[in-house]
């Protein structure tokens, strides 16, 4: 922290970060009995491969929302995992014959479960007057809706989406909306995610980042390191001192 100056807003990733994209295991687990928590697996690491495929590829002309990349990836994973589809099987035929599961799994995706000490970490750095906001890769109507389920209205300053430059994280446009949102440069904003590429990402962008290592996992060995590494949200109130 020595070489930068104190953080003076933050600004959370949303999905892994504020909310829990493996609580959707549960109920993938009674439509799918045995494999609930490898599709869960399956769908967010196919979500994240889709969005990084639709901003690379040809100058983004393959962008679409992060609803429809989320849908597109859970097709993907109960294709592989739990319907075993063999490669001819017809797409519009499979999404008739499994659009009830698929459409109850995303709507439970507009209502994940906040990880347990999220809320009352927000409401203290409210408490503070500390400017916050989420910037995250989801539109800006599935991140309303899980803000509203967790309980969170109110507490965020902003609630940005990268939907408005059709770049999903870690393209550096994306990154740029948040201290183009907080009004600050990124080096006075903490960047918060548990997502260790988004961590990245965001410190090569040049915020004070924090990773939130929830599942003890080895940060990436790209010659970078977050600012700090911590294991709940409640690491993020050690930068901001009472």
């Amino acid at each position: 922290m020595s070489n930068h100056h104190p953080a003076r807003a933050v600004l959370f990733d949303a999905y892994g970060t504020l909310f829990d994209v493996y609580s959707v295991a549960e109920l993938a687990e009674e439509l799918f009995p045995g494999h609930g928590q490898t599709l869960s697996v399956v769908w967010r690491d196919k979500q994240i491969e889709y969005s990084r495929l639709v901003t690379t590829c040809n100058h983004g002309a393959h962008y679409r929302p992060f609803s429809e990349i989320t849908r597109s990836a859970l097709i993907y994973a109960i294709k592989k995992v739990a319907a075993c589809a063999s490669e001819s099987s017809a797409t519009a035929e499979f999404i008739l014959e499994h659009e009830p599961a698929i459409e109850m799994l995303l709507a439970q995706y507009q209502h994940l479960d906040a990880f347990p000490e999220n809320l009352a970490v927000l409401q203290q750095l409210k408490a503070q007057g500390i400017p916050m906001g989420i910037l995250s890769n989801g539109n800006l109507s599935m991140l309303q809706a899980a803000v509203h389920s967790a309980g969170f209205d109110g507490l965020l300053d902003h609630v940005i989406s990268v939907d408005p430059v059709r770049k999903f994280k870690p393209h550096p446009e994306a990154y740029a909306l948040g201290e183009q949102t907080m009004g600050l440069p990124a080096s006075h904003i903490l960047f918060v995610s548990s997502n260790g590429w988004d961590a990245l990402g965001a410190t090569w962008y040049g915020y004070q980042t924090l990773w939130v290592n929830r599942y003890h996992l080895p940060f990436e060995e790209l010659g970078c390191q977050p600012t700090r590494i911590g294991h709940s949200l409640n690491d993020v109130l050690n930068f901001f001192p009472t």
